[in-house]
């Protein structure tokens, strides 16, 4: 969403703030988190920004405000001792920093300064970072001294990077430079806490109050609808997860003595589907919340070996252990018993022949711990003649369907909390909530009827979808109410 082609530098127009500082300060996390864009590079070496860079915030094709990041301060008292020489008055200060930026444009000793000064002499308003975790010094006093000679509407945030707090020492020293100071964790800060700063913005420029009100609006309508839109990835991809199927066709004679590594095989490539097709909703979400370059730790779909996501135990680690299925208003049904992963060869007659000396027609055969998945009589195909199918799926044990949508809630949270300006892997490990309890009544019964719908094969219906969709939905709003009450 973001085109960094349709910048407006107009003021009046399109709110510009410049986000200034000492390197290394966190200005570029920032401008990460305000402008949604996880592709600004954040390092912990200084000058990693060279030149002023525009950012602009669009939703629906409309640019709500820019940021730019600029290059940190080098020689600020250099600076400031240049305008004191050159300045006779306070009135002209401003235009003492505008002659000091065209007359040392090409001097390298003053590259930075003059970059990150230009964008403000251009009609930007200033967004000063410090780090609360360092101490305060005089080399930070004679930047915002030059920053208060611009006369541009002025903010200031303090983004704690290390463990050391300083915050108390730089509010000080901020309330006396700056029209508002804020406490900003750009890795951190909550949503609320982004529309507080555009807000705070408004009352500081006269014409930019409306367009920030509105920018407001349009950015609490677009969390609102991104909401709306992971529930409706999420409700068809599980869709599609549960209704999967892989098949293959073979010679008749060998039907009758079927090799096993046809079992694994099309067994093998039905669990690889599902896990694709998990990882394309994971890309799903991210992509809609415009995360790029998230680095994810989580266990992968697993249905044997070392790491089961389907046994009992990681199901009770998930809250959908059979027992909490059985006793929590989602009907016996939910409730499947440990299943068997199988393939079938199909023919006319309509009975089929279970690999591994099983026998007996279409149905859902159990063993062991292992994931149920449906045994199909699949047909002969027509005009084949010595053809016939071999059907792998779809799954039956309805568990799957609730670890995998409580997998996919979990992952949309903190998709939707993470700021821009993260650059931590994203560990999902198994949730500790039993998250289905979140759920009404009603919505569970309405949850478990289109499972059970689409175990069996059934398409669902314009309805039944966007049923399916507002169960999700209410789901995503519980998990994020009750990860809010409990929040350390």
């Amino acid at each position: 969403m973001n085109d960094q082609n349709s910048v407006d530098h107009s003021p009046g127009q399109v709110p510009v703030f410049a986000v200034v500082g000492h390197p290394n300060r966190g200005k570029s996390s920032v401008v990460a988190t305000l402008s949604q864009n996880d592709r600004i590079a954040i390092a912990l070496e200084p000058g990693t920004t060279r030149v002023s860079q525009p950012y602009p915030l669009n939703v629906d094709g409309r640019t709500l405000y820019t940021l730019v990041d600029t290059p940190g301060f080098q020689r600020p008292r250099r600076v400031l001792e240049w305008l004191q020489a050159h300045s006779l008055s306070a009135s002209d200060r401003p235009e003492t920093v505008a002659a000091f930026v065209h007359q040392h444009r090409d001097n390298p000793r003053f590259r930075d300064e003059c970059e990150l000064l230009t964008p403000i002499i251009e009609g930007a308003g200033i967004i000063y970072v410090v780090d609360g975790s360092v101490p305060y010094t005089a080399e930070q006093e004679a930047e915002m001294t030059i920053l208060r000679w611009t006369g541009q509407p002025s903010l200031a945030l303090i983004n704690r990077i290390g463990p050391d707090d300083h915050t108390a020492t730089w509010q000080s020293a901020l309330g006396q430079f700056f029209q508002i100071v804020r406490i900003f964790d750009a890795v951190r800060a909550p949503f609320e806490q982004h529309l507080g700063l555009l807000k705070a913005f408004g009352q500081l420029r006269p014409d930019w109050e409306q367009p920030l009100q509105e920018a407001t609006g349009y950015l609490t309508r677009q969390r609102q609808d991104r909401q709306w839109q992971s529930a409706r990835l999420i409700a068809e991809a599980l869709a599609e997860m549960l209704t999967h199927q892989e098949s293959s066709t073979l010679p008749k004679s060998l039907a009758a003595n079927p090799d096993r590594t046809l079992e694994d095989g099309l067994r093998e490539k039905w669990y690889q589907s599902q896990r694709d097709r998990e990882e394309k909703l994971r890309r799903d979400i991210e992509t809609l919340y415009q995360h790029h370059c998230i680095a994810r730790q989580e266990a992968a779909l697993a249905w044997h070996h070392d790491h089961d996501l389907f046994s009992e135990e990681t199901r009770q680690a998930w809250g959908v252990s059979r027992t909490y299925l059985a006793t929590a208003g989602f009907g016996a049904g939910a409730v499947g018993g440990a299943g068997i992963d199988a393939l079938t060869l199909g023919h006319s007659l309509g009975t089929g022949a279970l690999i591994g000396g099983l026998l007996g027609a279409a149905g859902s055969y159990f063993y062991g711990d292992r994931l149920a998945v449906r045994m199909l009589t699949p047909k002969a195909l027509k005009g084949a003649g010595e053809l016939q199918t071999a059907t792998f799926g779809p799954v039956q044990d309805l568990q799957f369907g609730y670890i995998v949508l409580g997998r996919a809630v979990d992952h949309w949270w903190h998709i939707s909390q993470r700021n821009h300006a993260g650059r931590d892997p994203l560990a999902l490990p198994p949730s500790d909530h039993h998250w289905l309890e979140t759920l009404a009544g009603d919505t569970r019964k309405t949850l478990q009827r289109l499972l059970v719908r689409l175990r069996k094969q059934s398409r669902l219906n314009h309805r039944e979808t966007q049923e399916f969709s507002t169960v999700v939905h209410s789901a995503l709003g519980g998990y994020d109410q009750w990860r809010r009450e409990n929040a350390s």
